[in-house]
């Protein structure tokens, strides 16, 4: 295990130890080609053929899958600190969300991540649902306004992204925000792209010039935001200090606003629209966690009343099972190293698959079914392994606003059910494109009506 592994025409054979079995030519090009809108059904394939570990020849570096909650736990808390996550998102969206927090390692990683987490803390989390409370209510009121049927990706990502403006950013946009809503659209689409070079016109060019506007919009409010007290997560970063006194520099802070921004409002638009989605196909549910949000007084709930939406918690955890917002989590190997009788070469993209384990027979019952009773107790499926259910990943690098983000949507959920009953045409299929965050290729037409 001291030499690195080598590529043989049979698999990625190390030093010692058993050869990993090699995807064929034709599996590696479905990987390349469909792997945005097939991503389950291609990891799979994978599995079911060659089983826990396989690997799979690319233009940029093999690829070595792991599958099952072992594997995810070996990857996630890299106790070793063998697995480089910056060398792995570096190469997929490194020029697009430059030095984001996913985007460090080791003892860089641990120093950012410090300084950040007291805008996570629950006197911070308090003060951002008070704040997001009435800007949810006044959007939702104007959703029968804008025409039926409704597109509720689009929807969603508009008020997402006015709450993660006011919140994170503490201004109330006007006229940019159309275009900060596509910068960040480009960005995200950019991050998967096949072709990466800079050629106008082409999507990874659409991402760069995304990047570009939100480092000028960002940086021209930073002087203010240094000088102010303000509360909103931009202050925040801007007065934050280590413990030796050390502060963020203005482009550490827009490359940490750029990654959360994204963050803080795509991935909670693509949770929001597939719950919509599930609970328009399942109207018992949709009803259930109505009258559980219709049962109480108050329009809308502060921090501590959120966390006691029992139905709505169950259809938030199963949507997030079933839709997991990041699908695929990668690595990059340090040096090579020992897992399940394999010898995993040094240099190689290691990937574990939040939607794969999400879905493993083995594991869950009956897993394509959408059944919100299995995180109930008594049941818990989703403690069978501490590392079965990841949606936000774990480990060091475990979302640092996976909360902000449960917080966000139930409380635009409790509101919206408060409001509303919806629903789809008889056999739609909401097309989903499952990588690099889920969401619906159509937008997800769907039918509101008002309750009085």
């Amino acid at each position: 295990m001291n030499q690195p592994g080598v590529l043989s025409e049979n698999g990625v054979t190390p030093a010692s130890g058993k050869p990993i079995p090699r995807a064929s030519f034709v599996e590696a090009i479905r990987q390349t080609l469909s792997y945005r809108d097939k991503t389950l059904e291609l990891v799979d394939r994978l599995y079911r053929r060659y089983g826990p570990v396989v690997v799979v020849r690319t233009a940029m570096m093999p690829i070595v899958s792991l599958f099952g909650p072992d594997a995810n736990r070996f990857v996630l808390v890299d106790r070793d600190e063998i697995l480089s996550a910056k060398r792995a998102w570096d190469l997929i969206m490194g020029r697009i969300f430059t030095n984001g927090l996913l985007l460090r390692d080791g003892a860089d990683h641990r120093h950012h991540r410090r300084i950040m987490q007291p805008a996570f803390h629950a006197s911070a989390l308090r003060e951002y649902v008070d704040r997001m409370n009435p800007h949810i209510g006044a959007a939702l009121d104007q959703w029968q306004r804008a025409g039926d049927p409704l597109h509720a990706f689009a929807a969603f990502k508009q008020l997402t992204l006015e709450l993660a403006s006011s919140i994170f950013l503490g201004i109330e946009l006007g006229p940019e925000v159309e275009r900060l809503n596509a910068a960040f659209a480009a960005t995200v689409a950019a991050s998967m792209s096949i072709v990466r070079v800079r050629v106008p016109g082409l999507e990874f060019e659409r991402g760069l010039r995304g990047r570009e506007f939100m480092i000028d919009f960002f940086g021209s409010l930073i002087g203010g935001k240094r000088a102010g007290d303000a509360a909103d997560m931009f202050s925040r970063l801007c007065h934050a200090e280590s413990e030796d006194g050390g502060r963020y520099t203005d482009p550490e802070i827009i490359d940490h606003l750029i990654f959360l921004m994204m963050a803080a409002h795509d991935t909670t638009t693509s949770t929001l629209t597939s719950m919509v989605y599930e609970l328009a196909r399942h109207l018992a549910w949709q009803e259930r966690a109505r009258e559980e949000c219709r049962a109480v007084a108050a329009d809308a709930l502060d921090y501590d009343e959120l966390a006691r939406l029992g139905v709505v918690d169950l259809i938030l955890r199963e949507t997030l099972r079933r839709y997991p917002p990041l699908s695929t989590i990668p690595r990059v190997s340090q040096r090579a190293f020992e897992l399940g009788g394999y010898e995993i070469p040094a240099n190689v993209m290691v990937v574990v698959y939040p939607i794969h384990s999400h879905h493993m027979p083995e594991w869950w019952t009956d897993p394509y079914r959408f059944d919100p009773e299995r995180f109930a107790a008594g049941r818990a499926e989703d403690e069978r392994h501490p590392y079965l259910f990841i949606p936000f990943g774990g480990g060091a690098h475990m979302c640092i606003g996976y909360r902000f983000a449960e917080l966000q949507i139930k409380a635009v959920m409790f509101q919206l059910l408060r409001r509303y009953r919806w629903s789809i045409p008889a056999g739609y299929a909401m097309p989903v494109q499952q990588s690099p965050i889920s969401k619906p290729k159509d937008g997800l037409p769907i039918r509101l009506t008002r309750i009085d």
